[in-house]
Parts: C-alpha cells; sequence; structure tokens
C-alpha cells in the first residue's frame, strides 16, 4: 500500500520495457523517491562511471505519498550521475506527472543503455513502449508537450522532457513536466539528451491505495489545517511566491550579487514579489496573473506571469509567452541580481526560455555572472563573445545570452559549460562560484552562516535544498538562530538534512515543512504504508540516505577536499549589510560537523556508523 509495487525498466539500447517487482526491502530501508532511487542506483552503476555514457542509467522515481490526497504529494526525482559535477544527482520536480506514474500504476522508471536514434516513452497505464521521436528532436519543450498530446489525441496526458539544450548537453540543462516544472538541477536533462530520449509521457487511470485509509484521512486533514493556519505555506507563499524572500535576503544582507562581489542588490525590489504584483502597461495588469498548484497542494506557490510588451518586445510564441510559470526567487536572484540586471520584463523572459528550452536557470545565471566579471576584468573580449557585450546590469545581454545558451550557439556553448569549465578555460578559477562543480543559489554564506556549511557539503553540489537553515536562521522556524553566527550550525545543519532526505523520499514538497515537522508527517506515512512508521525511523532513514549518497561520492572520487567554498566567500568580507565585515567561516563549523556525522576528520563516515545505518 502507498507503493505500487512495480518498476518499469526501459533499456533503450534494445528497445524493451520490462516490468519487474519492488524490493520491498529497500523500499523499507530507503522509503522512495530520493532514498530508493539512490538505492538502486548505487547498486546498478559503477561511481566512476562517465555520465553521459550508456552505462549510465537514470531512475524516475515517486514517493510512497505521491500520488494521494496529502498536501503537496504530486513529487518525482530524477536521480543519476550528474554530468555538471560528476556527483550523484537527484533533482526533484512537482507539477502532476509523477502523480500520474502512480496512477499509471508504476513506482520508479529505470532507464539504461542508449536509443540508436530518438525515442520518447510512452506509458498508458500497465502498457509501456518506446516510439519514433524524430518529428521532435530540436524542438523545444512547449513544442513537444504538444506534439505528443496531439498524436495520442488524449490532452490529459501529463509529460516530462527535454528542449533544445538536454539535446546539446549543456550540463546545467533540466527536465520540464507540465510546461514549467522541472527536476532542475545537475544536468539531469543532459543524460536524457545522452540517451536519444524526448520524453516520458504518462496517461494513467488508476489510483493509489493506501494501507488504513481512515488513519490516512484523519492525519492528512490534521496536516492540511497545519498547513493554512501557517503565515508562510498559509499566507506568504500562496500571495507572494517564493518571491517574498527577495527583500527580506537583502535587507539580510545575503543577496549575493554581480558574481558575489557584493551582498546586496540595490535593484532588489524592482524585481521583488511587490514588483510583480505592481499594474503595468496599458491593460493596467500586473506581471503576476495568477497563483498555481501542483498535484494536491494546498498551498499553490507557483507563479503565473505575463510580460508588459510595451516595455519589452515578445518574440515567437505570444499564447505560451503570456500564460506560463512566472519567476520563483531563485530565478529572480540568478538572472537577476546575480547579473545585476533589475529589468523585471526581461528577467521573466529569460525565465520563459529556461522553461521552454530546458535550462537551470540557478546554474544559467550564476555561470551569466561569472562571465559577465570576466567580461568587465578583461578576461573575456568581445571575439570571445562573438561580440557580446556582457556587462553587469544589461538586460539586452541576458536576454541574448539566454537564447544562445539554450539553442547552444555562439558563446552560448561556452556558457552551457557552467561556471566552472568556464572559469577554468579562461583562467579565472576563483571566479566561479560553485561547489563540486554546481553553482550555488541566492543565500550569500557571509550573512547566513549555515547556508556555508550546507553548500559545503552538499552531495549534489551547492545547493539549499538539501538543508534550508535560511528557515530557521531568517525565519526563525522552527526556532530562531543567530544567522551570523557558527557556534551550533553544524547541528543545525545534520538535523536538516537528515529530514530534508526523508521529506524527499515521502513524495512530499519540502516547503510542507515551513509549517509541519516530521511529528506531522509520520502520521500520514504510517496511514499510507503497513508497518510502523514513526519520527526516528524517519530520521533513520534520512540519515541513512546522506550517508548512502556520501558513500557513493566517495568512490566517485571525492574527498573532503571537496567540502568547501570559493575563495571569495572565504577570504572576502560582506562590505555591508548585517554582515558587514564577516566571511564564511567554514573552518569552524566542517569538523563539528564531520564529528557529529560520525565521520572522520576526512570525512569518511568510520565502521560504526555505517554498521549502525545497515550501509
Amino acid at each position: 500500500m502507498g507503493w505500487t509495487g512495480q518498476v518499469l525498466r526501459v533499456n533503450l539500447t534494445k528497445g524493451t520495457c520490462t516490468p519487474e517487482a519492488l524490493n520491498k526491502d529497500w523500499a523499507g530501508q530507503y522509503l522512495g523517491q530520493r532514498g530508493l532511487g539512490s538505492k538502486y542506483l548505487v547498486e546498478e552503476t559503477d561511481p566512476k562511471v562517465d555520465p553521459l555514457s550508456p552505462d549510465n542509467k537514470m531512475i524516475f522515481a515517486t514517493g510512497p505519498l505521491t500520488g494521494t490526497c496529502a498536501s503537496t504529494g504530486g513529487r518525482y526525482s530524477v536521480i543519476t550521475k550528474g554530468p555538471l559535477t560528476g556527483a550523484i544527482a537527484c533533482s526533484n520536480s512537482g507539477g502532476y506527472w509523477g502523480a500520474e506514474l502512480k496512477f499509471a500504476g508504476w513506482d520508479m522508471i529505470i532507464l539504461e543503455g542508449k536509443a540508436d536514434k530518438p525515442v520518447y516513452l510512452c506509458i498508458i497505464d500497465g502498457k509501456a513502449e518506446l516510439l519514433d521521436a524524430s518529428e521532435i528532436w530540436g524542438k523545444s519543450v512547449w513544442d513537444m508537450d504538444a506534439w505528443i498530446k496531439s498524436r495520442h489525441q488524449d490532452p490529459m496526458m501529463h509529460v516530462s522532457g527535454i528542449g533544445i539544450a538536454g539535446e546539446n548537453g549543456v550540463l546545467y540543462s533540466c527536465i520540464i513536466n507540465d510546461l514549467h516544472r522541472a527536476a532542475g538541477r545537475s544536468g539531469v536533462g543532459a543524460v536524457m539528451g545522452s540517451k536519444n530520449l524526448k520524453a516520458i509521457a504518462v496517461r494513467g487511470t488508476g489510483g493509489v491505495k493506501v494501507d488504513d485509509f481512515p488513519a490516512f484521512l484523519a492525519a492528512t486533514s490534521a496536516a492540511k489545517e497545519v498547513l493554512a493556519g501557517n503565515a508562510v505555506t498559509g499566507e506568504g507563499l500562496p500571495a507572494f511566491g517564493t518571491q517574498v524572500l527577495m527583500n527580506v535576503i537583502n535587507e539580510a544582507g545575503a543577496l549575493p550579487t554581480r558574481n558575489t562581489r557584493e551582498v546586496q542588490f540595490e535593484g532588489a525590489h524592482d524585481i521583488s514579489a511587490e514588483a510583480m504584483a505592481k499594474p503595468s502597461g496599458k491593460d493596467g495588469k500586473p506581471n503576476l496573473l495568477a497563483n498555481q498548484a501542483c498535484f494536491s497542494c494546498t498551498i499553490a506557490c507557483g507563479r503565473i506571469s505575463k510580460i508588459n510588451e510595451e516595455h519589452y518586445t515578445v518574440r515567437n510564441k505570444p499564447e505560451y509567452w503570456h500564460a506560463s510559470g512566472g519567476l520563483e526567487y531563485e530565478a529572480a536572484w540568478a538572472l537577476g541580481a546575480a547579473t545585476g540586471v533589475s529589468d523585471l520584463d526581461a528577467l521573466t523572459y529569460a525565465n520563459f526560455i529556461c522553461n521552454e528550452q530546458g535550462i537551470d536557470p540557478i546554474s544559467f545565471g550564476a555561470t551569466l555572472g561569472a562571465a559577465m566579471e570576466m567580461y568587465e576584468d578583461g578576461a573575456l573580449t568581445d571575439k570571445d563573445t562573438g561580440g557580446l557585450k556582457l556587462n553587469f546590469g544589461s538586460a539586452e545581454a541576458l536576454t541574448q545570452a539566454t537564447e544562445l545558451t539554450g539553442k547552444a550557439e555562439g558563446f552560448g556553448k561556452e556558457l552551457g559549460m557552467g561556471s566552472k569549465k568556464l572559469c577554468d578555460k579562461y583562467g579565472k578559477p576563483e571566479l566561479s562560484m560553485t561547489v563540486k562543480g554546481q553553482e550555488f543559489p541566492a543565500y550569500d554564506p557571509r550573512g547566513i552562516q549555515g547556508m556555508g556549511l550546507t553548500y559545503a557539503t552538499s552531495n549534489r553540489g551547492a545547493c539549499h535544498l538539501r538543508s534550508y537553515t535560511v528557515s530557521s536562521e531568517i525565519l526563525g522556524i522552527p526556532e530562531k538562530t543567530d544567522p551570523l553566527v557558527t557556534d551550533g550550525k553544524a547541528g543545525l545543519v545534520k538535523a536538516f538534512q537528515d529530514a530534508t532526505a526523508a521529506v524527499d523520499s515521502a513524495g512530499l514538497c519540502i516547503f510542507t515543512t515551513f509549517a509541519w515537522t516530521l511529528e506531522d508527517i509520520a502520521p500520514q506515512i504510517d496511514g499510507a504504508l503497513a508497518g510502523e512508521w514513526s519520527v526516528d525511523r524517519l530520521l533513520e532513514i534520512g540519515e541513512r540516505v546522506w550517508n548512502l549518497e556520501r558513500q557513493y561520492n566517495l568512490q566517485a572520487g571525492f574527498t573532503a577536499k571537496d567540502d568547501t567554498l570559493p575563495k571569495r566567500l572565504l577570504k572576502d568580507a560582506a562590505k555591508t549589510g548585517p554582515a558587514k565585515g564577516l566571511v564564511a567561516g567554514l573552518d569552524k563549523m566542517l569538523p563539528e560537523y564531520y564529528a557529529v556525522r560520525g565521520w572522520t576528520e576526512d570525512g569518511v563516515p568510520t565502521n560504526e556508523t555505517l554498521s549502525r545505518l545497515a550501509l
């Protein structure tokens, strides 16, 4: 119950689709989605595999609460070895696709090998087949989605796939489902493209059974009341989305600006949630048209936006530009503050292209910010950029660079490598704001110290969603901690990491944890699944998942030397704001973190830790 008990194994080389039983022992140890998918990847692939070779595998995995009436129970993850980092990758997405896969009767899809020509996988309930995708190879995500639904004459079909960026090997290309929801980080789209797999289209007409329906319904109903009564999940996110953070983080002096040269952006208010809601143009309509919810979500933090055509000329498909996913905080930061651009319409346009072509806006914006700094410092010339004037603050440079990167044309090919490889190529490695090769997101560790440790130790490279200490350090959830001190942050980060791994493995959205603790989540899982599922069991699963990922990375060649931050954050103090004069105090936090994790001084899990977690 909760699990369907079925896995679809697709061998792209042979063109076969074979059902098999879910490994229930592993499900008991790793729950689902992130945890269970990672377990399958670890058992079936060599950690040293080339991420873009046929020997790498991709796993699309749901959680036991995916497809149920649990609030936000619509998530799925893509697990593979990431080409941007060479580390284990697990990218999480919302929308409706994950629930549809469960309705079709599948917990997981394992993709192996490489097709000899472009194909897409079509799943209609228990039937799965690989079909020719030649007509949509080279097409955008949006054109692909429309073509597949038209071919199958089913507007209710849900599609997850790649745009041109994934086909062309942009190392931070993502997988887009439902037009603008993304499995966004670490380059999972490039892995899909390397396998000649354009999309997975799913139609399911079944449902998801739970073990104890009355108990499950009582638990989910109580949990929804908690979400509705919380200021963040019941008010802030529905009204303003994640963009509610723009002015908050800027005032805290933790908004990385112009490739982290500064920690505050003078144009933050112009690209904030408040700006999105402000009427503009002759029609008097704001940038933000409406909010939108993923499957079974009672928060509805998604944005639907339009561009003011009087201010910014719209090209190509006006029917899409006016009704697609609007800016979320991370994208607005990356396309805006990281590049110094404060033109809201330009940011919205660039974000639409990222959705249309399948690009992670975090890595793209951060990479462009690094390129802009190299351009202004003279390390990049007009000859290198093909004539692009990559000045900080240039909306024209932002939009042109986005288009070129999506198509992998001109200097866009260079930008598609990611900032680490780009900065290395032009002799400025110190200007790459990355950890393990992945660009870090919208929180400067000098102003939020816990995020520095979070970035440095994240198993998939710099990531805020692996341990969102911003919740505690800035928002005071579940309790307030001082963002400017390092004391106690090792234990805080570990607690967030373990709990987040459990939530990701359940099939729920991490945004629920602004209101929920595991005390709210455990009864929902307990009602859905047979056996006893306590808070302690979930915490142990989270810790097991974290150490499993760590072991994979160690075997892939990573060491404690990779648990670090860019020198700029460790040496150059913040110039303004509450953190003025501070650097990231990683040297104070990391040894304590290794100790509380039960790892050696070299960051390796001890035999005692591995034995305790049955690893």
